[in-house]
């Protein structure tokens, strides 16, 4: 069995490099292979060019391709794996267009992993651990009320004017600021087009309590089923959103003005534009410490009262070993690999595991790439 890696990005490293010095069998592609080179060039023994054609000649029935490549890649190494018997990870949104492969990689007995990242990827796995562990306390009860939240940002370790620094291309920042959310807020579906409406303040539960503003981002709706809520139970709040430091809508106001204006092949050639400059004037400097938190909580109130609270809290930053987004994004990555290769997840297309032995590895590597990793419990 050949692992294939596809992309060498800010993000990927950590986890490919984890893989290699595990000795598993890797080959590396990139679309630049000299700057896959620059990346891994010590220690990958197969460093190729990335096409198409190229990775579908080398690719082997049980192989496992891991996407690290930009979003439109996915869907057509997904096909191509399912054609050729092989499996297929990525860390991104399952896409409408992979659930769709899900009947095909079952009959051909092919997995596709996908969310196993940061967020989404240790956020499903801390929701499946808060939820297993709900259900199997003393307070669960059907008829309970239940809010969920689970915000996650990478921001700068040493805010700045701007409250906010770019690990890659600003784009796609950008790009979500336009789109639309939805999640639950008072029993009632809140829908939201711009996010900078919907900006609240959270207080995370970390060592020292730290404020930050918060708003929901995508559709956090799916997820309800993919965290084995039940139709009947009554939801009183169920957000997945987006966590910046204080003071981050202030600093940005002129972007939300001027973004809610663009729009058509204009709009789309002034936000590249946009992104250029921010890349340029709001980029990490050479090994400037980044930071990302993470807090996802669940709670039951009977009658008004709580009878379960809890949150996992996780705070990570930048050190000796590299950026805390590019672990948190890549080495859960790894251990995905590692348990489609041991076969521990089924054919078809996946999120991250609901398994509770898996969760519970996982997690206990990802408490090594953090600074602070912490089940809170509110009502102790």
């Amino acid at each position: 069995m050949t692992i294939h890696w596809c992309g060498t990005g800010l993000s990927a490293i950590p986890g490919l490099r984890r893989l290699i010095e595990n000795g598993h069998d890797i080959v590396v592609w990139n679309r630049t292979a000299a700057k896959a080179k620059e990346a891994v060039g010590d220690i990958a023994k197969d460093i190729r060019s990335f096409d198409m054609d190229a990775i579908t000649t080398a690719t082997q029935e049980g192989d496992i391709i891991v996407s690290m490549l930009p979003g439109e890649w996915h869907v057509p190494l997904a096909e191509m794996c399912i054609a050729k018997g092989a499996n297929f990870i990525s860390s991104s949104y399952i896409a409408p267009e992979m659930l769709a492969l899900d009947a095909a990689a079952r009959d051909a007995g092919v997995v596709s992993v996908n969310e196993v990242g940061l967020d989404p990827g240790i956020d499903h796995l801390m929701a499946h651990h808060l939820v297993a562990d709900y259900r199997a306390s003393s307070a669960y009860d059907a008829s309970n009320d239940i809010s969920f939240i689970s915000y996650c940002g990478g921001i700068p370790k040493q805010p700045n004017p701007f409250r906010y620094k770019f690990s890659w291309s600003p784009l796609g920042v950008l790009k979500a600021l336009r789109s639309p959310s939805k999640s639950i807020k008072n029993y009632t579906e809140l829908n939201v087009a711009r996010p900078w409406d919907a900006i609240s303040t959270y207080d995370a539960p970390l060592p020292t309590p730290e404020s930050f503003e918060v708003y929901p981002n995508r559709d956090s709706l799916p997820f309800m089923a993919d965290y084995r809520f039940e139709d009947s139970w009554r939801v009183k709040e169920f957000v997945r959103g987006t966590l910046r430091l204080n003071g981050w809508t202030e600093a940005w106001s002129e972007v939300f003005t001027e973004i809610e204006t663009l729009a058509g092949p204009e709009g789309d050639a002034r936000l590249k534009e946009m992104s250029d400059g921010f890349w340029r004037d709001n980029a990490y400097e050479a090994g400037e410490p980044d930071r990302v938190v993470l807090c996802v909580g669940l709670k039951a109130e009977k009658d008004g009262v709580p009878v379960y609270d809890k949150t996992y809290v996780m705070d990570a930053w930048g050190d000796e070993r590299g950026t805390a987004m590019a672990r948190l994004v890549s080495i859960p990555v790894s251990l995905a690999v590692e348990a489609v290769a041991n076969r521990q997840i089924g054919a078809g297309v996946h999120p991250a595991p609901h398994d509770p032995k898996l969760v519970s590895e996982w997690l206990a590597e990802i408490d090594t790439l953090a600074q602070h990793l912490q089940v809170v419990d509110h009502l102790a």
